[in-house]
């Protein structure tokens, strides 16, 4: 069934991690235990980041967000890991199999550019705290979460669409444990130039944009960081080293310590007088 040919496929069948029974068992628990804590922990922090007034901050709002994400596209690929283990073919249908990469996009390219967002909250933060709260609004928060959500939602069904509407034809198996776009394109009998170009463009845009907006915000904290260590450095200068240096240079002269151990005795016997 896994190598039938034909014109127009119904389904396909997913290859595991593995073709190994020995090992079959033991990864199919060491995933879901992987599964179950990232389900507990990115449920936890979605459900505590909503309800805790303290943490209803710009970056716990990203940090929600991004949880969010990465639940999302963990339960899209988790659950058919897991059944590869214990499945003798790991069979998806057609249309759930465009569905499925269309999740794992909207998922995945949604995480890439909220985490540059999260870098710019960052930046602005280190670097204007006294306009912090005026920069980062509720609005700008909301729309710096929405547009990578209706960005990805544009890059999931370009792709998937463009990729599914060109005819499938001979083996039917992904090699990959989910419906992966690069992996689906070697199953195509139709011409890929255009899609491949696509892919390449938008894969290049969403790694570079980010990663620019990432580091820009590294290099400012840093340079914001510096400027700090440079003030400190000059007030301990102009002001700390002026101060303290009569004090060790008159502690270090045995002149000047012999004339305030006479200037004491005469205080001293002047109030004992008194």
């Amino acid at each position: 069934m896994a190598n039938r040919s034909l014109t127009m496929l119904d389904e396909f069948v997913l290859m595991g991690l593995t073709d190994s029974p020995e090992l079959q068992a033991p990864l199919f628990g060491m995933f879901l235990l992987i599964y179950v804590i990232s389900l507990v922990g990115y449920l936890g922090m979605i459900i505590l980041t909503k309800v805790d007034s303290k943490l209803q901050t710009p970056m716990y709002f990203f940090l929600r967000h991004s949880a969010v994400t990465d639940l999302g596209y963990s339960t899209t690929v988790g659950p058919k890991i897991l059944v590869s283990f214990i499945s003798d073919e790991n069979i998806i249908s057609y249309y759930f199999c465009a569905l499925h990469l269309a999740f794992f996009l909207v998922f995945i390219v949604s995480e890439i550019f909220i985490l540059s967002a999260m870098s710019y909250d960052r930046y602005v933060d280190i670097c204007n705290p006294l306009l912090y709260t005026v920069i980062m609004s509720q609005w700008v928060c909301r729309v710096l979460v929405a547009i990578p959500y209706l960005y990805s939602t544009f890059v999931s069904l370009l792709v998937t669409i463009k990729i599914f509407n060109l005819s499938f034809c001979g083996s039917n198996v992904v090699s990959h444990f989910y419906c992966d776009s690069l992996s689906l394109l070697s199953l195509l009998c139709s011409n890929t130039q255009e899609i491949e170009l696509i892919i390449l463009i938008l894969a290049a845009f969403d790694l570079i944009s980010p990663l620019l907006v990432v580091l820009v915000s590294c290099l400012l904290i840093l340079v914001t960081i510096l400027r700090l260590q440079d003030k400190v450095a000059s007030l301990m200068y102009t002001l700390v080293i002026p101060m303290l240096n009569p004090l060790i240079y008159s502690l270090r002269n045995q002149d000047v310590k012999h004339a305030l151990n006479r200037t004491w005795k005469k205080i001293s016997n002047i109030f004992s007088k008194v």
